[in-house]
């Protein structure tokens, strides 16, 4: 979804949650080579990663709100599962401007509760199913308490300093690697991929396996 793609319609963003992204496996990278400056690109200037020696970090670029990034957030998440040990693999919630803060701030409360894993696919959910809009912080307060969240604990992270540095901090490297659309995938702090260049979603998570590979190589 690019930035000017915002304004979707409430049709368009249903039909669009609703593609089903076949699976990439990374036997599937090995079909085809992939082109720097067509189907991937390589940055500038390399963006320092959190990943420990003799990890690659891949990370996606995401928008609960984005209808493409719920439609393809379960391809991923099978993806992830099947990743090889070597990779770090994280999610980074964008912000195209200041509207986009509290789905960021919601994103980093649950990690730090430690709550993602069981409720960052209910988010999509609410959201693209169940309709909710889940923008501004006394609906995500609201909606939290429903999935069994202690909510007095959660605005307290939500609110903390330490969330908004993330919230920061992924603003930062969404500018490093010159993030224009979601959802959109970084290697190693070298590369960086879209549908849009790759084609398709499907493509992206092949042109990642292609990338992990070269890394590996050296």
């Amino acid at each position: 979804m690019k930035r000017r793609e915002f304004s979707l319609s409430a049709a368009t963003a249903v039909a669009a949650s609703a593609v089903t992204l076949p699976m990439a496996t990374p036997a599937m990278a090995q079909v085809r080579q992939f082109k720097e400056g067509k189907d991937f690109q390589k940055l500038s200037k390399p963006v320092a990663t959190e990943a420990a020696a003799g990890k690659i970090e891949v990370i996606e670029f995401f928008w609960y709100s984005c209808p493409h990034c719920n439609a393809f957030e379960p391809v991923l998440d099978a993806w992830i599962k099947a990743a090889s040990k070597d990779l770090v693999i994280r999610r980074v919630p964008v912000a195209f401007n200041a509207s986009f803060l509290s789905q960021q701030k919601l994103y980093y409360a649950l990690e730090g509760m430690g709550k993602l894993d069981a409720v960052h696919a209910k988010v999509f959910r609410a959201i693209h199913v169940e309709k909710l809009k889940l923008t501004k912080d006394e609906d995500i307060f609201a909606w939290v308490g429903n999935q069994g969240v202690d909510v007095a604990k959660f605005k307290e992270i939500y609110n903390s300093f330490n969330v908004a540095n993330q919230a920061r901090r992924a603003a930062q490297l969404q500018a490093d690697y010159g993030v224009e659309g979601v959802p959109s995938m970084g290697v190693a702090g070298r590369y960086y991929t879209d549908g849009t260049m790759a084609g398709s979603m499907q493509t992206v998570l092949q042109v990642v396996d292609y990338l992990v590979s070269s890394v590996r190589k050296g």
